[in-house]
């Protein structure tokens, strides 16, 4: 058979065959006078092997083991890797569908998927509570609304369970109270305001005053707790809450700041 022959007949390619040659998979024939492979039955008995192996998803690293142990051990244990491995990718696949599940119960209930996501069903819930605030107010959403959303969508894919638990509890009781995100977008806008204001602008006050004032008592304390455990240090000392600063203008990260000294303030 020349080698066009012997690859239709096991169902590869030519090329295939010729890749298995060089790679000493599958030994060369002997050649006609005229330089051409003359391949015979027990050529296409080893191809038809090697394709076999190849199907059941082993690597040709793999199947260059397999071939060298003529006992067969080397092939159950390969295979028992091999299922060992599907299992485990079946596993994933389920977790991955009960996710995309999620999030299309998601879209659904919220009215299609935030920027920000995928997030967790707990924060899918206050986004979307933010934008229906946000279109019931006139003109467009405050910047700082979408910058709020962003900063909880990282701080909830880079923090452990019990920290992402954690966060849920607080936005819980931060938006449970009746009018709570309205104040919040009232807030915004000042922050929105402050973008070309000097630090020292009075209504700097004013924004961090209101700000404070949209942290309920029990929240407060948690924060304050958290605030003075960390010590007076640790704001210039962290990397993210640097960056988390960084992202306002002067006069607003001045708000910012002197809310979270009224909230840990308030929390004595």
């Amino acid at each position: 058979m020349r080698i066009g022959e012997l690859a239709a007949l096991v169902g590869v390619s030519t090329r295939a065959v010729r890749h298995y040659h060089h790679l000493g998979l599958l030994p060369e024939p002997a050649r006609r006078a005229n330089g051409y492979r003359e391949y015979g039955l027990p050529d296409a008995v080893a191809l038809a092997r090697l394709r076999r192996l190849v199907e059941l998803g082993l690597g040709l690293d793999e199947v260059r083991d397999v071939l060298a142990d003529d006992s067969g051990r080397e092939l159950a244990e390969v295979l028992a890797e091999l299922d060992a491995d599907l299992a485990r990718q079946e596993e994933e696949i389920r977790s991955r569908r009960v996710r995309l599940a999620a999030l299309r119960r998601q879209a659904e209930e919220h009215g299609g998927l935030p920027a920000e996501g995928p997030v967790s069903d707990e924060l899918a819930a206050v986004f979307g509570e933010m934008a229906r605030t946000s279109a019931a107010r006139p003109g467009p959403e405050p910047v700082m609304a979408a910058k709020e959303r962003e900063v909880l969508a990282l701080l909830e894919s880079t923090g452990q369970e019990a920290g992402r638990r954690r966060m849920a509890e607080l936005l819980g009781q931060l938006t449970a109270e009746p009018g709570a995100m309205e104040r919040m977008y009232e807030v915004y806008g000042l922050l929105d305001a402050l973008a070309e204001a000097a630090p020292d602008d009075p209504r700097v006050a004013e924004a961090a005053r209101a700000l404070a004032d949209c942290v309920p008592d029990a929240v407060a304390a948690q924060l304050g707790g958290h605030a003075a455990a960390a010590g007076p240090g640790a704001a210039a000392g962290d990397g993210f809450l640097a960056a988390y600063h960084a992202q306002f203008t002067p006069a607003q990260a001045a708000a910012v700041r002197e809310a979270i000294r009224l909230i840990t303030e308030r929390a004595g």
